[in-house]
């Protein structure tokens, strides 16, 4: 028996993720600095982490600029959807 059913036995799902970078970087031949490099990925890893969580990034993103604060931050959805383990 699995003791963590939920995590999945393959890493189809982590490769798919990175595949649109792969595409974009190929097209553009990559960014120009690692500051550059830096916000691309952490732009990719916050409109991934939306999309899995139903959340539109484009709205996520004014309201993270905005300071309405009316969609609550990414590792806060994130503990509300964790299964409770004992």
């Amino acid at each position: 028996m699995l003791e963590r059913p939920e995590v999945p036995l393959h890493t189809n799902g982590s490769e798919r993720d990175i595949r649109d970078q792969v595409k974009k970087r190929k097209i553009s031949g990559g960014t120009r600095s690692e500051l550059g490099r830096q916000c691309r990925d952490t732009f990719s890893s916050l409109k991934k982490t939306c999309r899995k969580l139903g959340i539109s990034f484009w709205n996520y993103l004014t309201d993270r600029i905005s300071y309405t604060n009316h969609i609550p931050l990414l590792p806060h959805i994130l503990e509300q959807r964790l299964p409770i383990s004992a």
